[in-house]
């Protein structure tokens, strides 16, 4: 080291649970610590996920072993070391809670063995949240007691059987069969009952209510059905009889069902969690790709005479169209102030939200159907005397139609309807997505225009005659029937959030009219033997 340079001292490493599966189980502490992260170490698919959302873009995503590596405790710790000596701010996520079987213990002992600071942000706990999530409560007023062992090893001399005391068994499938075996060997009933869930949390869960006896068959029935993994969680005690009026998770309307989203990521975003709310499992599959125009003359006039004062109004039919005009704004270096004295309109509440985000409250928005004819039918008409210039700039896509702009010059104004970008058909999604497309396995599919019609149809095939087919207005229902799908659900009113609100009520009105009748609930992709005729 040369005289007078000073060592750079290692940086700080936050030990992140990020609890059992649900990502919306994460911590507002555990968020805050990822927005200031410039190194994440992960180990699952689900920690890129969650460090994606969360940590800056610039973040080094480092994993802790590689795959098909060493799951050594030693490896791990040495990548953890490695990064703190090059970063500030090192986030390790663990799964469910950091100090849980996550092996924190060890990594925190190698840290604090090189000098080097730690922090812990706990998570919640998989075993408890996976237990709530499958409907069985740990404790009452009569169970005073939680054991939580791991299945691997002498399961029998860890745990000791009570009816006031609940126990969880954490591992995979082999030794969690191996555990029951241990227990019934060891006094305890053959009969005792039993929850079992696999992928506890998310919306894809599965739990299953047997014995000790009958655990190992039902783990191998559902080994055959999907890979179980090495977190499989079983619950033994008395709170396994509270299953029926406790389950709050699988009892929700679109549980497990498989939504396809024909849209992009940024689109589908909040349709994707209300859905996930719903307990469903989405799928976004893009179906179009959204490009400049071809000539940018006409845009770059139109943002010129926004600020010259040639517009009284401007009009956003889409969030693309928004974000169309903000890059153009980026470009000539403007804001949001060279709206200052135009008047905003948004067709609905999706193009508003991205307005406000950009700092800019609309002045119209539709009090009834968000389309564009219910933008024309809540824009005033053109006044002389109220509106001094008396022209509307309406940035829109390439294929948009002519009914706003042939209704506003019908209501006096003057109307430059300019190409603010272009949609162009996606290509194919991948094989196996369009298999499950055709072969029934999604149980609906959410179409949001009339293009997404078209453009699904066009690039992966008409959905199976199964698949619930919802559509968000009149306009996409009559493309669908056109193309020969029978629509079931018709939103309220034309934004996605009533549909996805109305495919939920759809489902559970199918659930009430299958319990009333004694027959078994099923999702549509499980009734696709049965596949009902579509209108043709």
């Amino acid at each position: 080291m040369s005289k007078g340079t000073v060592a750079r001292a290692a940086g700080t490493v936050t030990f992140v649970g990020v609890g059992p599966g649900d990502p919306g189980l994460l911590t507002v502490k555990a968020i805050d610590a990822l927005g200031v992260a410039d190194a994440v170490v992960y180990e699952t698919s689900l920690h890129v996920d969650v460090a994606g959302k969360y940590a800056p873009g610039t973040a080094d995503l480092t994993a802790a072993v590689d795959p098909g590596g060493s799951t050594a405790t030693a490896v791990r710790a040495k990548r953890i070391v490695k990064a703190a000596k090059t970063h500030a701010h090192v986030v390790r996520l663990l799964d469910g809670d950091a100090a849980t079987f996550a092996g924190l213990a060890e990594e925190a002992h190698a840290l604090h063995k090189e000098g080097i600071r730690f922090e812990v942000v706990p998570g919640v706990s998989a075993p408890s949240a996976i237990a709530t999530y499958s409907g069985v409560p740990l404790t009452t007023n009569t169970v005073k007691a939680v054991h939580v062992v791991h299945a691997g090893g002498n399961v029998a001399g860890n745990i000791v059987s009570s009816k006031r005391a609940s126990t969880v068994l954490v591992g995979d499938a082999g030794e969690l069969a191996d555990a029951a075996e241990q227990l019934v060997a060891g006094g305890w009933p053959s009969d005792t009952p039993v929850v079992v869930a696999v992928d506890g949390t998310r919306s894809d869960q599965v739990s299953v209510a047997t014995t000790l006896d009958g655990l190992a068959s039902e783990l191998a029935a559902l080994g055959r059905r999907r890979e179980l993994g090495a977190n499989v969680h079983a619950m033994i005690g008395p709170g396994t009889s509270s299953r029926d009026e406790f389950s709050w998770f699988e009892s929700k309307s679109l549980f497990g069902w498989k939504v396809l989203i024909p849209r992009t990521k940024d689109q589908a975003a909040s349709t994707i969690d209300r859905i996930r709310e719903h307990g469903g499992v989405p799928t976004v599959v893009p179906t179009i790709s959204v490009e400049p125009p071809r000539t940018p003359q006409q845009m770059e006039k139109a943002i010129k005479g926004m600020v010259t004062g040639r517009y009284e109004w401007v009009g956003f039919t889409s969030v693309n169209a928004v974000r169309a005009v903000k890059e153009k704004f980026t470009e000539f270096g403007l804001d949001a102030r060279a709206f200052a004295g135009l008047k905003i309109a948004a067709v609905g509440g999706v193009t508003a939200a991205a307005l406000r985000d950009w700092g800019i409250e609309p002045d119209l928005v539709p009090s009834s159907e968000q389309s564009a004819h219910g933008l024309l039918a809540d824009w005033p008409p053109f006044d002389p005397v109220l509106d001094p210039v008396g022209r509307v700039f309406l940035p829109r896509a390439d294929i948009a139609t002519d009914t706003l702009v042939a209704g506003l010059q019908e209501n006096g104004w003057e109307v430059d309807d300019v190409t603010a970008y272009r949609t162009v058909r996606a290509a194919p999604p991948a094989a196996p997505i369009r298999e499950s497309i055709k072969n029934g396995t999604f149980d609906a599919v959410l179409f949001t225009s009339s293009s997404t019609v078209r453009n699904l149809v066009g690039i992966a095939g008409k959905p199976h005659t199964s698949t619930v087919i919802a559509c968000i207005g009149p306009a996409t229902a009559k493309t669908a029937e056109e193309h020969g799908l029978r629509v079931d659900v018709l939103a309220g009113t034309a934004d996605a959030a009533t549909l996805v609100e109305d495919l939920a009520d759809f489902a559970r009105a199918s659930r009430e009219s299958a319990l009333a009748a004694g027959e078994p609930v099923l999702r549509p992709s499980q009734r696709k033997g049965a596949a009902r005729r579509r209108a043709r």
